[in-house]
């Protein structure tokens, strides 16, 4: 059996776990490695591996950084398909979904590569007589980064590359559903020629996200989970003194007016719903159909579907299993109290007959129409290969929906009519907003989070607030006299 282990100061883990996890392989439903979970001593070593190289890298020059960034970005791209092989091997995503997110996170590494630019600071001559004031950016110091199963590769790339590029040491602790990806990334950067202990990843559960939380040597956190999740680990980390994001679940709409190219909008609301089997957090959980729009939606979406073909990632398929059979119950489930409360089952995904093993954690993609505010698949973040259709009469009733909602992470609009979706894109209540495009994962160069109970902190990540958020800014005023000492002088300085 394959052993997974931690990853401190440069090297595997060489000490003997008291706690171990299995990893499954989603599409044979069988046991494929077991994990180490890191105990708060083990948490400790990596800290301190942390801590210990922090004092280096933080003084090193921004061209060496870059160097190593430019090294780490060319060998992450020559081994995309290995990266996104284990991917599919644990989280069960296709692999061109897998290849996907691996340039995704690529392309926070290549932002990361420019960083010189985002480290300028201010500089101001002569702010009083013979005084000069100027600002400079320094790094907040051991950062805890804690991602979730369904980007095992992107998510945590869209924190360490920019903490590491603005001169932090990093703790990552990937889902131990999932952890071979954290795993080739740290041999990567130690082939790229980051110094030992920049870089550590540890394995585990609520134990190891405590110790991290709570361990008095890390000083920033940045999670990414469901809303509970996060709702505690900002609490928990933030009472204990650390900067914290916490980017939390979604419940995202599509909303799509009588004016929208139909078919357009029917292969949008497929493709955001259903691919990566729903496991993601910008995925359109829920379509908004505007009037007249609706039934032909209905059938376009329909008529998709059963297109789509459901099996082993490894097999060229369109969409894979679900990461683990408690959570494949646990969807289906959402459908049987769908179904329970008045919704429409169009399409069923419960008895699909998958291209795989029999014992994969398999479940179709599922289509309810006549959803309605009050019904659990509508108000809960399922996570899964549920579409949910709610009907509205008007675009106003659409924009109530939306922003009644409790999440605040993505929403789209589609439409042809350039006022309205100039309107929506003021008034909807989300962080992140499509016009026609129904997953809108802003660019690396820009930030990602949402609002309401979908962020908890107060930057999102990446672009300029992930380099907010991995720095302290600090300014200094100075003066070089050339001529004798100052008189004493005690009233409020002033610019003179």
């Amino acid at each position: 059996m394959r052993q997974i282990t931690h990853w401190i100061a440069g090297k595997p883990w060489s000490g003997v776990a008291a706690r171990t996890g299995d990893v499954f392989d989603p599409a044979t439903g069988e046991v494929a490695a077991r994990v180490d979970f890191a105990e708060p001593g083990v948490v400790d070593d990596a800290v301190a591996a942390a801590r210990g190289a922090l004092v280096g890298w933080r003084r090193t020059s921004l061209t060496r950084r870059t160097n190593v960034l430019f090294a780490f970005r060319e060998l992450v791209a020559a081994h995309r398909d290995e990266i996104a092989a284990a991917i599919t091997a644990e989280h069960g995503k296709v692999l061109a979904d897998a290849g996907g997110e691996v340039q995704r996170g690529l392309e926070v590494v290549e932002f990361a590569c420019g960083i010189p630019s985002a480290l300028q600071g201010g500089y101001s001559a002569e702010v009083s007589t013979g005084v000069d004031a100027f600002s400079m950016r320094q790094p907040v110091g051991v950062a805890a980064v804690i991602s979730p199963f369904n980007f095992p590769a992107m998510v945590p790339m869209w924190f360490f590359p920019v903490a590491i590029a603005c001169g932090n040491a990093v703790v990552l602790k990937p889902s131990e559903k999932d952890p071979s990806a954290a795993l080739i990334l740290a041999d990567l950067w130690a082939q790229a020629g980051l110094p030992e202990g920049v870089f550590n990843v540890v394995h585990g559960d609520k134990v190891t996200v405590d110790a991290l939380l709570t361990h008095p040597g890390v000083d920033a956190v940045s999670f990414v989970g469901s809303t509970p999740i996060a709702r505690y680990v900002y609490e928990t980390a933030a009472a204990n003194g650390k900067r914290v994001q916490a980017l939390g679940g979604a419940k995202n709409h599509m909303v799509v007016l009588p004016d929208a190219d139909i078919d357009g909008a029917a292969d949008a609301a497929v493709s955001a719903g259903f691919g990566s089997a729903g496991e993601r957090c910008m995925a359109i959980s829920v379509v908004v159909a505007v009037g007249a729009a609706a039934d032909p939606l209905v059938a376009g979406i329909a008529e998709r579907i059963a297109d789509l073909r459901v099996g082993d990632g490894r097999r060229g398929c369109d969409m894979g299993p679900l990461v683990t059979r408690e959570h494949r119950d646990r969807v289906a489930g959402y459908i049987d109290a769908g179904a329970g409360a008045g919704a429409t089952v169009v399409v069923d995904g419960r008895g699909v007959d998958a291209d795989g093993a029999a014992g994969g954690f398999w479940l179709g993609p599922t289509l309810l129409d006549n959803v309605t505010a009050e019904m659990s698949v509508y108000t809960d973040e399922i996570f899964g290969p549920v579409l949910s259709v709610v009907r509205v009469p008007t675009y106003d009733d659409a924009l109530r929906l939306v922003n009644d909602s409790e999440y605040g992470n993505g929403s789209a609009i589609f439409t042809s009519d350039g006022a309205a979706a100039r309107r929506y894109c003021a008034d909807v209540e989300a962080g992140m907003v499509g016009v026609n495009v129904p997953i809108p994962v802003p660019m690396a160069y820009y930030s990602f989070g949402g609002w309401k109970h979908s962020l908890f902190g107060d930057t999102h990540a990446h672009g300029e607030h992930g380099v907010h958020f991995f720095t302290r800014t600090k300014a200094v005023t100075a003066r070089w006299p050339d001529r004798g000492p100052a008189a004493v002088d005690l009233h409020f300085p002033q610019a003179r």
